[in-house]
């Protein structure tokens, strides 16, 4: 059975509630400040959530279990639409021109063209690899 086709139960486990707490303490922390840098007022809704956030990590984090689970669920979700898209953006915008480009320019880095003429498809070594007799050991 090909991989992609498998059906994955591995249980991944996201970060501790408490973790979790206080990343998003830190994330609206900063959200709340940046104004400050731009010349603007602070967010008070932002240090509310960020303060909200810590007290609940610091004293009961089993509470952000719920939230916690939901973001991972999120960022799985993310994972299966973003990935498969990145990926295809990769191959179609820098693999696939690559390889035309070699082929189009007549480049075998791998040497794969068959070649009647040939004798062997043995490549030789100049200068000649280490001596046969210290490859008696090798595990």
């Amino acid at each position: 059975m090909h991989e992609h086709t498998k059906k994955h139960n591995a249980v991944i486990k996201g970060s501790s509630n408490r973790t979790f707490g206080f990343v998003f303490t830190a994330f609206f922390s900063l959200i709340a400040l940046y104004p400050i840098w731009i010349g603007g007022p602070i967010r008070t809704w932002a240090i509310g959530l960020a303060c909200a956030f810590g007290l609940i990590a610091a004293i009961a984090p089993n509470l952000l279990g719920p939230a916690n689970q939901i973001w991972m669920k999120f960022g799985l979700l993310l994972h299966a639409i973003v990935s498969p898209i990145a990926l295809g953006i990769l191959f179609f915008f820098v693999f696939f021109p690559t390889g035309l480009l070699m082929r189009l320019f007549g480049k075998d880095p791998l040497r794969l063209k068959f070649d009647s003429s040939a004798e062997s498809y043995w490549i030789n070594r100049d200068p000649p690899g280490p001596a046969p007799e210290s490859m008696h050991q090798q595990f």
